[in-house]
């Protein structure tokens, strides 16, 4: 059922294309199921208040944030600091991205 491209995975960075933090760059922290992933990205959402969203609701960005996806693979977890982390380094190597999307 799930043909829509890629599936998601932990430390993946995604933009949000609906809701209150439409634009937002984030990182996927959690899948809930086929249809639903967890994102934070350790600033304004920060892990322990990670936010389910629908993956209809949301743009896969063909990038995984390694400090992240190891962090979990090595604790179970991941510290705000790096999901800040992540997402810096991910703009600073795609800044082309955020000059098309203004």
């Amino acid at each position: 059922m799930n043909d829509s491209g890629p599936s998601p995975e932990i430390g993946q960075i995604v933009r949000i294309t609906k809701g209150r933090d439409i634009g937002q760059y984030s990182v996927i922290v959690e899948l809930v199921d086929d249809r639903f992933v967890c994102i934070a990205d350790g600033d304004m959402r920060k892990i322990d208040r990670m936010k389910k969203k629908n993956l209809n609701h949301l743009e896969l960005v063909d990038y995984i944030a390694d400090e992240v996806s190891n962090s979990f693979i090595e604790t179970g977890r991941v510290t705000n600091g790096k999901l800040r982390y992540a997402i810096t380094n991910f703009l600073e190597q795609h800044s082309d991205l955020l000059k098309e999307g203004e």
